[in-house]
């Protein structure tokens, strides 16, 4: 057994490699799950990095738009093996979810309309849920600190539900109160606790407590230009592809666009971006339903990687029903939207971790950057309450009010929430608990 106080030799590529894979395929459990594995992994079993490096990192990443334990893969291949270990890390935490949706999406399309699946489907609307409104109580609890916040929260959940207001106007509204608030009252916006655990002292790690920067990681203007540039190119030059190959009007280009707009919103999670991808995909693009949208978010809550790859479904819906490729090309036609989307969903993700993370360590918890940041996710909590809302007005009445009121899928709603709430089920077995149950009530006939 090596001595636990001598730090592991450098980490291979291979090696690494090896782990960001595995990685992609046991990163269940929504970003408080998949940080946990990280860090048992990284922190406590194979000391690639330090505790304290460990939530120093994630951190920054918490600053930042987008799926914050992507970005920490990212981040971590990033500083051990400079941008081959970002792309790496971050590309494998996404493409096995990706690859599995693809398959999922398209049994969904396929079969979807065979009696056993719409019987399990109906089984996991109610526990989506009770999922989304448990989301919005897990974030409200960890930030809702001040009476400020939660006005602000029960604001947003207005302007949302009775003003219609579009999602990207109440984030910037509760910006700048932030910014505001920050300069003249920075104790009415605390930052919210940290994630992680402790692991015990003593411990060195290949990245360690006073293990210097590497010199990648060091912040210099030429070179952060420089990244940022490529990557502006690269993401313009993705986008003007597709409105040669398809026009601006085309399906794929305005796929790219709204995507992008969506990855630069998602703070706070993914529930936190939900309702602006139903506003836009659902309301305003039509390509998907608001009930599909509902059997997406219970696929993705059923596979590996960052919840938010429920957009590569909402892509892969879009393309199909768009014919993007002609009637007989469905498959290559959602396949192809899916792979868009997901491109577009994280390529934000990478500029930022590759030249975003110095200049947010340069920042980290100075009251003008946090307070924008901590209001901000006060404001998701009321969006994501909406969003919940929203989800049970589309399970319970399916018809609108002239329908028939769902009572079974109110029954499997209450069950699910209680096992959410009081008992602390997990959410793969509260999902398929509840799809085994809307099987039941259709055997029984209580359900067509």
């Amino acid at each position: 057994m090596a001595d636990q106080q001598t730090a592991p030799a450098t980490v291979p590529f291979a090696q690494a490699f090896r782990f960001w894979l595995k990685l992609g395929f046991i990163s269940f459990g929504g970003p408080a799950g998949q940080i946990a594995i990280m860090h048992q992994e990284l922190v406590e079993r194979r000391r690639w990095i330090s505790n304290q490096r460990f939530l120093h990192a994630l951190n920054y990443c918490m600053v930042l738009p987008g799926p914050e334990a992507q970005q920490l893969a990212t981040y971590i291949g990033w500083l051990m093996h400079r941008t081959a270990g970002g792309l790496i890390a971050g590309g494998l935490f996404v493409l096995p979810s990706l690859l599995i949706l693809i398959g999922l999406s398209w049994v969904y399309l396929a079969f979807g309309e065979v009696a056993a699946v719409a019987a399990i489907l109906y089984g996991i609307k109610p526990a989506v849920t009770a999922i989304v409104l448990a989301a919005a109580w897990r974030i409200g609890r960890r930030t809702l600190h001040t009476p400020l916040l939660r006005i602000l929260a029960v604001a947003a959940l207005l302007a949302i539900a009775v003003l219609d207001m579009p999602f990207p106007l109440i984030i910037a509204a509760a910006a700048l109160i932030g910014w505001l608030g920050g300069r003249h009252r920075p104790a009415w916006f605390p930052v919210g606790a940290a994630h992680g655990g402790s692991v015990a002292h003593g411990e060195p790690a290949v990245i360690d407590d006073d293990t210097p920067t590497p010199e990648h990681a060091r912040l210099q203007r030429p070179r952060l230009a420089r990244v940022a540039l490529a990557g502006v190119l690269l993401w313009a030059g993705a986008l003007g592809t597709l409105i040669v190959l398809a026009g601006w009007d085309g399906t794929l280009t305005r796929m790219a666009w709204f995507f992008t707009k969506a990855a630069l919103l998602t703070f706070g999670g993914a529930y936190a971006v939900l309702p602006y991808v139903f506003q836009g995909a659902v309301e305003h693009y039509g390509w998907l339903s608001a009930a599909q949208m509902i059997d997406g978010l219970a696929l993705g809550e059923t596979t590996p990687g960052p919840l938010i790859m429920v957009v590569a479904f909402a892509g892969f819906v879009g393309g199909w029903g768009a014919e993007i490729f002609g009637p007989e090309r469905l498959f290559l036609a959602g396949a192809t939207a899916a792979a868009v989307v997901t491109f577009f969903t994280f390529l934000p993700s990478f500029i930022f971790i590759f030249c975003g993370g110095p200049v947010i360590e340069t920042t980290h918890r100075q009251p003008h950057v946090t307070a924008p940041l901590t209001a901000i996710t006060a404001t998701v909590v009321g969006v994501i309450v909406n969003l919940a809302l929203f989800f049970a007005w589309h399970v319970l009445w399916p018809g609108g009010l002239d329908g028939a009121f769902e009572w079974p899928a109110l029954a499997i709603g209450l069950v699910a929430g209680l096992a959410l709430f009081r008992f602390g089920l997990g959410v793969i077995p509260l999902i398929l608990g509840c799809g085994a149950a809307g099987l039941v009530l259709q055997q029984a006939g209580l359900i067509a």
